[in-house]
């Protein structure tokens, strides 16, 4: 008892400090996870195997090992110039009007984001859309805003998206194939309707920002995005691969560890033979371990509530209160997962609730599928809501922010 209340009590707090936002969060994470280690394992479980179960069973070291090797996939593009060549790409195609380009970059972000983590596609997207707001004279903040949803709507479609998809894809083994046919058909759905609420939104102030542009307003040409040719071929093959092995993981058996792997092995190759080992040092320097930490240190913080039994207790809670009906289940699901993820970061909700659906589909009978369906998108969509209700949300904000365009609450 003495160990299930320090091990929900060190949670809580973690994820208080993580709302504050005074902290780095990854510091906050690994706090609680040496807490966790020390103190309610070691001091009051006296208990060695519950610690090393924690660092062996309680990590999930496949959403490590692909998050990284996509992490060094995507640095690999961005240096190369993909990003910047595609959107100015688009915005030439477009003829530089503005409204096509809104419903480009849409279309963009949700389709990048169903093979590239969702804060990335934002970070690069939000980054070029202030460069064309400044020489085509418009508001940025609408197309922000229109790509932040997208990317969050696209990641929601595939395992290999938005992060909450990857732990539950691999925490519970499922394919992309799986979350295609099932999240994917929804936000399909979904995506129409946000094209035509933010086409609707935003058409007319856009038009007017392009009625007074000035006529001299000259926008880059998408070659000179592109530094060095052979690595952006090489580039682009690599992410090619990338997108055929996780359509395909199924049928070959590899897994999204594997292949994260193979990706950063072949991105890594590629810079060696175009820029040398200088150009791996910043490569590798690109990679936000900072994330990866924070992700080690929650999986630790979760098993300590899953060894601890605190995790049983909330999943016969949400049983007890359904009745056994598994329609009930998925709306209790859905809607908590929504309220919750756009209020706190959706990441570490979707870390928590995974051994909770485990444990209500044993105890209940039900199935598991459709109960992490329900997590899915209600943690996805749900944390469209509020700027810090996924990490896609606060990328974006800040970024635009630091360039002069503020995004409130109230206008989120």
């Amino acid at each position: 008892m003495t160990a299930q209340i320090l091990a929900a009590v060190i949670f809580v707090g973690m994820f208080a400090l993580i709302i504050m936002d005074k902290f780095e969060r990854q510091y906050v994470t690994l706090g609680s996870a040496a807490l966790v280690l020390v103190v309610v394992f070691g001091i009051c479980m006296h208990s060695w195997d519950a610690i090393t179960n924690a660092l062996n069973l309680g990590v999930n070291w496949s959403t490590i090992f692909f998050i990284t090797g996509m992490m060094i996939m995507v640095e690999g593009l961005g240096k190369s110039g993909f990003f910047r060549w595609l959107c100015l790409s688009l915005a030439k195609a477009t003829h530089y009007h503005v409204v096509p380009l809104l419903v480009c970059f849409m279309a963009m972000a949700a389709f990048l984001a169903m093979f590239i983590d969702s804060i990335t596609v934002v970070l690069f997207l939000a980054t070029v859309t202030l460069e064309l707001a400044q020489i085509l004279c418009f508001d940025p903040v609408p197309m922000i805003l229109s790509e932040v949803f997208c990317a969050n709507l696209g990641g929601a479609a595939t395992m290999c998206g938005d992060p909450p998809n990857i732990i539950i894809g691999t925490a519970l083994g499922y394919t992309f194939t799986d979350f295609i046919q099932n999240t994917g058909v929804i936000v399909g759905i979904c995506f129409v309707f946000v094209l035509i609420f933010f086409w609707l939104c935003f058409r007319k102030p856009l038009k007017a920002s392009e009625a007074a542009r000035p006529a001299d307003a000259v926008c880059p040409a998408p070659a000179t995005a592109i530094a060095d040719r052979k690595a952006f071929i090489a580039d682009v093959v690599v992410f090619l691969i990338a997108v055929a092995l996780l359509v395909t993981h199924a049928q070959t058996r590899l897994t999204v560890a594997c292949i994260g792997v193979i990706v950063a092995a072949l991105t890594l190759l590629v810079t060696v033979c175009t820029n040398g080992s200088a150009g791996v040092k910043d490569v590798l320097r690109g990679v936000d371990y900072k994330t990866l930490l924070f992700f080690i240190g929650l999986f630790i913080s979760v098993a300590g509530l899953e060894q601890t039994g605190v995790l049983k207790l909330i999943a016969q809670f949400i049983s007890s209160i359904s009745g056994g009906s598994i329609k009930a289940v998925i709306v209790i699901i859905l809607l908590l997962s929504a309220v919750c993820s756009a209020l706190i970061d959706n990441i570490p909700f979707a870390a928590t609730m995974v051994p909770v659906i485990q444990s209500i589909a044993a105890t209940q009978g039900m199935d598991l599928r459709v109960i992490a369906w329900a997590l899915s998108l209600g943690t996805d969509l749900g944390g469209n809501a509020t700027p810090i209700g996924a990490s896609a949300n606060v990328v974006a904000t800040s970024v635009s922010a630091k360039s002069g365009h503020p995004i409130s609450w109230g206008k989120y």
